[in-house]
């Protein structure tokens, strides 16, 4: 609910406080006097669209700032949440705007987006009025209108689409998968295969490396080995030392055992060259391999390093490339099956949704006639007895509002073509239209403002009563703004504020009043009668009191 406006420099507006109530709030006032700047001004904090220039003549900045209670609206509080904004049980917000045409919005006090506040002004405010295309007269809001009408719960319908929609996507993207699978299969079979033939292990390119050069070390330095061992041999040293010891074993009676340690140091080293040529032997055993091994293992480490190249993978990653291959090739079969699964899953999923979608349809139908018979109540009192208002439900490509196509058309006269609402009528005609509309399709809804531009323009005597008589219905349950040139309109409001223009040293500004029971009963007086108060146009004005 509006609970406040306060307006600087906007227009001709210098400085305003505006304290609004529950109920029906009537503005009036002289053609010219400024009742369309207070809709501009709370337009312009609400984030519409509106004048380029709103800053009051002399002035270096405008303001607007709009107080609401918002304590039991949970829709409001959930773009507060959405945009991180604390959650209070009143809504300040405050736009301001320079010479130069830049705006910047707060919400509570905080910055915030003209986006912000448009979608907040979605749910705070209507505005109706012959120019309104915020609200009835857009056709694409029709449907909703309807479902609204007839308590039509539309959750699971949207739920089933969603999941149409999302398994429509997921049957896509397998498509594409396998698309992207299958075209490579032919080569993704020979690799595995040649994969497979040569099987290379993990890490066997390093292992086949090490082993090769041990073996090409070996095999370059091994006849220098056997030298060796040629010569340390019982044809060699070993020979030579055991003739030394034979020698001096024959003479060391005569020399005094002077030879014995010489004889037993031979006697020694004879056998740690057994030992070294024992090691010799071994290492010469171990080296000791077929020149075809060699050969084999030079050819296997070539065909590995070629067929790693020529996937563009290292050696010794093959295997895992090998088991990626073969991933790959078998994610192509499961791709195909689960694509099966998907089709059977999305063609269920569209028997749901049609079968609902063909109820709600019914529903809606049955609710569109109710709806009309409805219109027609309310028509007849405000001199449309002759018209008829149409509900038009036409097929069209399924969307998550089904497959309806709801657009409210009208016939003002009988014989006439049938039309959008807003083609057809007339000014005055398309005021009382969206009022008995509005009337039938209003909820009780303590958090919502309405805002009636004019609305009663061109009609007047019991047709304006009727006119005011159903905005103070409105009134009951939702907070209602009018501004009204009707003394009908004026007579039935809660509450009056008179609009009026002043002109002080060549400068024009307007100015709200809010009226008393006695400053009222002059103001519906003046509507009357015009200038001229007369005692008739007082009585007259007490009598729609």
């Amino acid at each position: 609910m509006l609970r406040g406006l306060y307006i600087t420099d906007i227009l001709l507006i210098s400085k305003l406080e505006l304290n609004f109530q529950s109920g029906l709030n009537i503005l009036t006032g002289e053609t010219g006097a400024g009742k369309s700047i207070l809709l501009d001004s709370l337009g312009f904090v609400l984030g519409w669209r509106g004048r380029s220039s709103l800053v009051r003549t002399g002035a270096s900045n405008g303001e607007v700032i709009a107080y609401f209670d918002i304590a039991n609206s949970q829709p409001v509080k959930e773009i507060l949440r959405s945009a991180g904004m604390p959650e209070t049980d009143e809504l300040i917000l405050r736009r301001t705007v320079n010479l130069d045409g830049r705006k910047t919005s707060y919400l509570n006090d905080k910055r915030c987006s003209g986006e912000i506040l448009r979608q907040l002004s979605d749910i705070l405010v209507e505005l109706h009025g012959q120019f309104d295309d915020r609200g009835l007269l857009n056709a694409k809001t029709h449907i909703n209108l309807l479902d609204n009408f007839g308590d039509i719960n539309t959750s699971k319908l949207r739920s089933l689409w969603r999941n149409y929609k999302k398994t429509e996507l997921e049957l896509h993207q397998a498509k594409l998968s396998f698309s992207e699978a299958t075209k490579d299969n032919e080569y993704l079979k020979h690799s595995i295969a040649e994969l497979q033939e040569l099987s290379p292990e993990n890490d066997e390119d390093e292992f086949l490396d090490i082993k090769r050069r041990s073996m090409q070390t070996s095999q370059k330095i091994r006849g220098d080995i056997e030298k060796a061992s040629e010569l340390i041999s019982i044809n060699g040293a070993e020979s030579l030392m055991s003739d030394a010891i034979r020698w001096l074993e024959g003479v060391s009676n005569v020399a005094d055992s002077s030879l014995d340690n010489a004889i037993s140091m031979l006697s020694s080293a004879i056998s740690k060259l057994a030992i070294a040529q024992q090691d010799i032997d071994e290492y010469l055993s171990s080296t000791n391999f077929n020149p075809l091994d060699l050969e084999k293992i030079e050819e296997r480490l070539f065909a590995i390093r070629a067929l790693a190249r020529k996937h563009d993978v290292l050696p010794n990653n093959l295997n895992a490339f090998s088991q990626k291959l073969i991933q790959k090739l078998e994610h192509s079969k499961i791709s195909a099956e689960k694509i099966k699964k998907l089709e059977e899953k999305l063609s269920q999923s569209k028997i749901d949704f049609d079968k609902y979608a063909d109820d709600l349809s019914k529903i809606r139908k049955k609710t569109a006639i109710d709806l009309e018979m409805a219109m027609a109540t309310e028509m007849a009192p405000l001199k449309l007895e002759n018209s008829k208002f149409i509900v038009s439900i036409n097929t069209k490509k399924p969307t998550e509002d089904g497959f309806d196509e709801v657009t409210f058309i009208v016939s003002t006269n009988p014989g006439a073509p049938a039309g959008p609402i807003n083609k057809i009528a007339s000014g005055g005609e398309l005021s009382r239209f969206l009022l008995a509309l509005k009337v039938c399709l209003t909820k009780t809804n303590q958090n919502l403002t309405m805002i009636f531009d004019e609305i009663d323009r061109g009609v007047g005597g019991a047709t304006a009563n009727a006119v005011g008589q159903r905005l103070a219905d409105l009134s009951k349950s939702s907070q209602v703004l009018v501004v009204t040139h009707s003394p009908q309109v004026a007579a039935k409001g809660d509450h009056h504020w008179q609009i009026e223009k002043s002109v002080t040293d060549d400068v024009t500004t307007s100015n709200v009043i809010e009226l008393d029971a006695e400053t009222r009963l002059t103001e519906i007086a003046r509507m009357l009668s015009g200038d001229q108060i007369t005692p008739e146009a007082r009585a007259a004005a007490q009598a729609l009191l």
